[in-house]
């Protein structure tokens, strides 16, 4: 799935004013502890959440997370904007909730990544 297809199945605005919407999206993480995404999610992988701050951005970096979706309407400062722009981490925002916005994408194919429960 293309984050281009992400964009319209969430009806989400792009906020990175460069953002490459043909990237391939795999998986999808989901959470709001950012201790959370760099001990579980996996590389190249959707976050979507509700934090708006820069520290989402630099631990998307690290965990090599290739794009952002914001629930709820939340929408980061436009220094935030700016930090992704510059790590080229897509950035989308839907008017939907966290759950709607997980429901959606896995009707449509969308998977989460793997945990191993050992």
């Amino acid at each position: 799935m293309t984050l281009e297809d992400i964009q319209t199945i969430l009806n989400a605005a792009v906020l990175a004013r460069r953002a490459d919407l043909g990237v391939s999206i795999d998986r999808a993480y989901c959470a709001d502890l950012m201790s959370d995404v760099l001990a579980f999610s996996v590389t190249n992988s959707l976050l979507i959440t509700g934090l708006t701050n820069a520290q989402v951005i630099r631990t998307a970096e690290i965990a090599d997370i290739r794009a952002i979706v914001f629930v709820q309407s939340k929408r980061p400062d436009m220094e935030t904007i700016a930090l992704a722009e510059g790590r080229k981490i897509p950035l989308l925002a839907t008017q939907l909730s966290m759950f709607d916005t997980c429901g959606k994408l896995y009707a449509n194919g969308l998977r989460s990544q793997s945990v191993d429960p050992a």
